[in-house]
């Protein structure tokens, strides 16, 4: 179902949500070096890059919460808040999947559903509509995920601490990934609708 939103839209640009998704999207090439700084001969980073990560699912819900309890919901906020989703976990992807934590036919699954909506998101324009809004399903599926991610990633140690992120960091990247697909298939129905009320296309 799409997120219905019934507060007004600005287009002021430095609101503090805004302010917060910005900061999400600097703190992705953080993370990223910080994840893969062994596999270039540099010490394990990965305490830190937990946390980046950990910073990231609360500004994401901040950032959200703030701009609709104080009317700040603008249009560059509805890019940046999926940009810095679709960012922290594409790098998420290319970082674990590089250490060997993340197995190559997830991944592969992963980007397939991103290059499905990049090809739903150039339909729309071609027919002069905006991208796709965010959808609660899609939220879900990217909650799943970054909560995957990081115990994944703690899972690459030894101990019962590790043992028990592997376990719990592949139940939610199973739950995320399903979602995460679904979410998907509910875009493609969603663009083709739009496309056959188009009167354009006739």
């Amino acid at each position: 179902m799409e997120v219905q939103e019934t507060r007004v839209q600005t287009d002021r640009v430095l609101t503090i949500p805004n302010i917060l998704s910005m900061a999400r999207l600097a703190g992705v090439p953080l993370f990223l070096w910080l994840i893969l700084r062994p596999e270039f001969g540099g010490p394990q980073s990965d305490g830190w890059a937990l946390l980046v990560l950990a910073l990231s699912g609360v500004s994401d819900y901040l950032d959200g919460k703030l701009a609709r309890r104080w009317n700040q919901i603008s249009s560059l906020g509805r890019l940046l808040d999926p940009a810095a989703d679709r960012l922290y976990i594409l790098s998420t992807l290319v970082g674990l999947t590089w250490r060997e934590i993340l197995p190559l036919w997830l991944t592969v699954v992963l980007l397939a559903r991103e290059a499905v909506l990049l090809v739903m998101v150039g339909i729309l324009r071609r027919h002069g509509y905006p991208p796709p809004q965010v959808n609660f399903l899609g939220k879900a599926a990217t909650f799943n995920l970054m909560y995957a991610f990081p115990l994944l990633l703690l899972s690459d140690g030894s101990g019962w601490i590790a043992s028990l992120a592997a376990i719990f960091g592949w139940a939610f990247a199973g739950w995320g990934t399903t979602l995460y697909w679904w979410a998907g298939v509910l875009y493609v129905v969603q663009v083709r609708r739009l496309v056959r009320a188009d009167p354009t296309t006739d």
